[in-house]
């Protein structure tokens, strides 16, 4: 959208009315509008200390980067003349008609209506909108218009005002937006909207932006030269737009709980070409060349939008393993696009060209506004009402109250977990089940629009299920669910390191307060990179370091039998972790970098899966990873080479009831092997003695054999692969 809100004149509308409307008569009514309008606002001044006629032209501008008809373009300059000049209907009708009469009417009613409400969007809210669509959808988009460029020049009015103006939008406008298909204006809308309503995360998404701006130019650059000449070779006429995310959209992908990294369509192409037939064959062509993620593909060119969008749709794996959101479409689909609804203006009038398919496409369209009006006809209450139409335009949306009649608002699929943390997250924790209008309902119940919804919680509860994190709809209470898990791990680990300290330091007869000195505190704490000696306690508790290290650390222990055992291991196969790119084949993508992931440390034999990682190339993981359970949309087909000359390094898990001479055992089992024991770890368990073994080995068949080997060990309680 060209945000040109500022010294315009007439001659700007009539320059780009021109490009699209050759009707002379239409010109010069146009050109009438603004004169009279002109002549009424004289001498009105508005809060930015411009000319009031300024309005109304940016107004009238904005509808002609939408091709609207000339009584819609006459409309917009005339919007405000019987609201603020005093303008009798009578003489408006005298001088312009009854049609463009109605346009302003419309919009002039919805002037006038109470706009304000912090709780639910009201029945004032709902018929306003209503009541500019109750004779001709074009009050609306006028109403868009206005609204667009009065937030454009929002920041004249205070902090208050233009945090109510920005919801209101949200709230209600940038719906009916979407619904008419209108994506740039409601972009626009959405995007200064959160500039005042949220300016914090406004600016902090702008600014994250900023800092990557350069890196996403360079590879967009990059990737729309790979696809020029892919489709240059194929002598398709094109072309190609690098296409930027609305900072709005981010923002509701960061709400959902997304980090800013992990949002891949930054980087975007838009690509028109002019036929449906050359649409596929472009789709076709990039995915022989680009690696698709098949629940990232729609064609909404076979089922279009209810607001007759239609684009191809498809998310592939671009260069040095980035993310690219592309669009394919013709130039007509791009139009529609853009101006949805209001591309065909025209529609209705004499001569035109327009398809009767088409024709009926708007007609369906405009009848989809024309049943929401006959909604306010009925005999239902101002509540009812309000329901109802909710219903009707925010369909992704409930609705449901709580007892005392407030309003909470959940994406639909929601259930009463996610309702309970929409309350509170002692609600959530402490809930023990939940009443749907009065009848107990199972927590994995779908609320429906307008339930009244009664959470019952214990104090004494224990806290939520884990399975609630597999029944929770939303981001929010999942994120919650897990906080309140991590806490509760994290406070039982720190019990737990304490305990082993303890333990530790009466088996080597050490005075307790002898241990906590502030040299030995201050030591610990700066060699592990710590904050407190509550992490210590954590990190002791959880396994992550073991309690020797502490000793050690401290006392300069004397190597013990299994730390020779251990240097000698590493002296003689130092850790060196070589991947040769040939070993695994990655489906659909050649020469891209892979590294075999720490967590689950695959081997040939191993099922597998390719995490993909944004500029270091795929992660190859265990397909039984626990890591890579919930990352479904970047992961990809991966195998191992039939043919493998290499060694790979994995760790496995010993546990056994006695450890005399256990090292030593291991470590014989490999001779005349070819496995090399890289690394020996002593771990903490209060029931047994366990140890983490790395070692270095061809494949899954050795592995398994050498673990067989080390079952029929004395005293060995279990043998098995270990996942971080």
């Amino acid at each position: 959208m060209t945000k040109k809100n500022f010294s315009l004149t007439i001659d700007d509308i009539i320059g780009a009315v021109s490009s699209y409307i050759t009707d002379e008569q239409e010109i010069e009514q146009i050109k009438k509008a603004y004169n009279y309008a002109a002549e009424k606002h004289f001498g009105q001044k508005r809060l930015t200390g411009e000319d009031y006629i300024e309005h109304p032209l940016n107004v009238a501008y904005i509808l002609t980067e939408i091709n609207a008809d000339y009584q819609t373009i006459c409309a917009a300059l005339l919007h405000d003349v019987i609201e603020d000049c005093g303008v009798t209907d009578e003489e408006f009708i005298k001088n312009f008609g009854p049609e463009i009469h109605l346009l302003v009417d419309g919009v002039t009613k919805i002037n006038k209506l109470n706009f304000s409400g912090d709780t639910e969007v009201t029945v004032a809210n709902h018929r306003k909108i209503l009541v500019g669509l109750s004779k001709d959808v074009r009050v609306i988009i006028i109403k868009l218009a206005d609204r667009l460029h009065n937030m454009r020049t929002l920041w004249v009015h205070s902090e208050a005002k233009q945090k109510e103006k920005a919801k209101e939008t949200l709230d209600i406008l940038t719906p009916i937006a979407h619904r008419l298909g209108m994506f740039k204006i409601k972009s626009e809308l959405e995007d200064l909207s959160l500039r005042y309503y949220k300016p914090d995360v406004y600016f902090s998404i702008v600014e994250q932006l900023n800092q990557t701006k350069v890196e996403r130019d360079s590879i967009v650059e990059a990737m729309v030269k790979k696809v020029s000449e892919l489709l240059d070779s194929q002598n398709i006429q094109y072309e190609i737009k690098g296409r930027s995310k609305s900072i709005y959209s981010i923002y509701k992908k960061l709400d959902k709980g997304k980090k800013f990294s992990d949002i891949y369509d930054l980087l975007a192409l838009r690509i028109l070409v002019n036929t449906v037939s050359e649409c596929y064959q472009t789709l076709g062509l990039i995915h022989s060349i680009y690696h698709p993620l098949p629940k990232r593909f729609k064609d909404y060119i076979a089922m279009p939008k209810t607001n007759m969008y239609q684009s191809l749709h498809t998310t592939v794996i671009g260069l040095d393993g980035y993310f690219f959101e592309i669009q394919i479409r013709t130039y007509e689909m791009d139009k529609i696009a853009e101006k949805g609804i209001a591309a065909h203006w025209s529609y209705k009038e004499k001569g035109s060209n327009v398809s009767a398919s088409m024709q009926n496409t708007m007609e369906q369209k405009l009848q989809f506004f024309r049943s929401i009006i006959e909604l306010g006809e009925t005999e239902e209450s101002d509540k009812q009402f309000v329901d109802t139409v909710k219903e009707e335009i925010f369909n992704h949306t409930i609705y449901v109250f709580t007892p005392g009649g407030d309003v909470i608002e959940l994406p639909n699929g929601s259930t009463p977990i996610d309702f309970a943390y929409k309350i509170h997250s002692d609600v959530g924790d402490k809930m023990v089940g939940a009443l749907a209008n009065g009848n107990i309902v199972p927590i994995d119940y779908k609320l429906q629009n307008n339930d009244v919804i009664k959470i019952n919680t214990n104090k004494n509860s224990v806290g939520p299920s884990r399975e609630w994190l597999n029944i929770a709809y939303t981001t929010q209470a999942k994120s919650k669910i897990k906080a309140f898990f991590n806490k509760l791990d994290k406070n039982e680990h720190l019990k737990h390191g304490q305990e082993i300290l303890t333990k530790e330091l009466r088996k080597r007869k050490i005075v307790i307060n002898d241990f906590y000195v502030q040299d030995n505190i201050d030591k610990i704490l700066n060699e592990f990179k710590l904050p407190n000696i509550n992490e210590l306690y954590i990190l002791l508790g959880s396994n992550k370091i073991a309690i020797g290290q502490i000793m050690n650390l401290l006392y300069n222990d004397a190597s013990t039998k299994q730390e020779i055992i251990l240097k000698k291991a590493q002296a003689n196969h130092p850790i060196k972790q070589q991947i040769n790119k040939n070993d695994i084949i990655v489906k659909g993508a050649a020469d891209i970098k892979v590294n075999v992931a720490a967590c689950c440390t695959p081997i040939p034999g191993d099922k597998i899966v390719g995490y993909i990682t944004k500029g270091y190339g795929i992660n190859i993981h265990r397909s039984i990873c626990p890591n890579v359970f919930d990352l479904h949309e970047r992961l990809i087909d991966v195998t191992w080479n039939t043919e493998i000359q290499n060694q790979y390094t994995t760790n496995i898990l010993v546990s056994a009831d006695n450890d005399s001479n256990l090292l030593l055992n291991i470590i014989a089992k490999t001779t005349n092997t070819t496995i090399k024991v890289q690394s020996i770890d002593s771990l903490n368990s209060k029931e047994c003695f366990m140890y983490e073994i790395k070692v270095k080995l061809e494949n899954t068949d050795v592995l398994e054999n050498f673990m067989n080997e080390i079952r029929t060990i004395p005293h060995i309680i279990k043998v098995e692969r270990s996942i971080k």
